[in-house]
């Protein structure tokens, strides 16, 4: 996997370990700022109390449209959305459903604390941004989780 196929998200963790548990099947964004492609790796940030880098998920189907539409494109389907995440979109003119494949928890999470020992000054994007070569955080941590997870396999 190039790097530029690696995104880091910000997700709260209450959906961030639904989604790691098997239960949320699609990950929703609003106001998409560039599109993630299908087959992209998300690297999660589980924001709130947790605060670390925690796990990554396969991106499958790449759903987009105003909120409504994606509504209307998923219902029938399993996803695991609550209506609580549904509202987080509501209203949104560009949403997109990022559908779960492979999650995987890391063997251990890296909290804000020890990235910013690393990294000083690093904060995690908002909703979700690209990690490419040569960014500090892709080099020093991503890559070294990452084979942690493919050593394990």
């Amino acid at each position: 996997m190039r790097s530029r196929d690696v995104f880091l998200i910000s997700i709260k963790p209450l959906y961030a370990y639904q989604i790691f548990r098997g239960t949320k099947k699609f990950e929703l964004r609003r106001n998409v700022a560039g599109d993630i492609p299908s087959g992209s790796i998300l690297v999660v940030y589980a924001s709130g109390n947790v605060r670390a880098i925690i796990g990554e998920f396969k991106v499958g189907r790449v759903i987009s449209g105003g909120a409504r539409e994606l509504k209307k494109k998923l219902a029938g389907e399993r996803t695991g959305l609550r209506e609580d995440a549904w509202h987080y979109v509501k209203g949104a003119s560009k949403a997109m459903a990022l559908e779960v494949l492979e999650p995987r928890l890391y063997p251990r999470k890296v909290t804000l604390e020890e990235v910013r020992r690393i990294i000083p000054g690093w904060s995690p994007p908002l909703s979700y941004k690209r990690l490419l070569e040569g960014d500090p955080l892709y080099e020093l941590i991503v890559k070294k989780l990452r084979q942690l997870v493919v050593d394990q396999a």
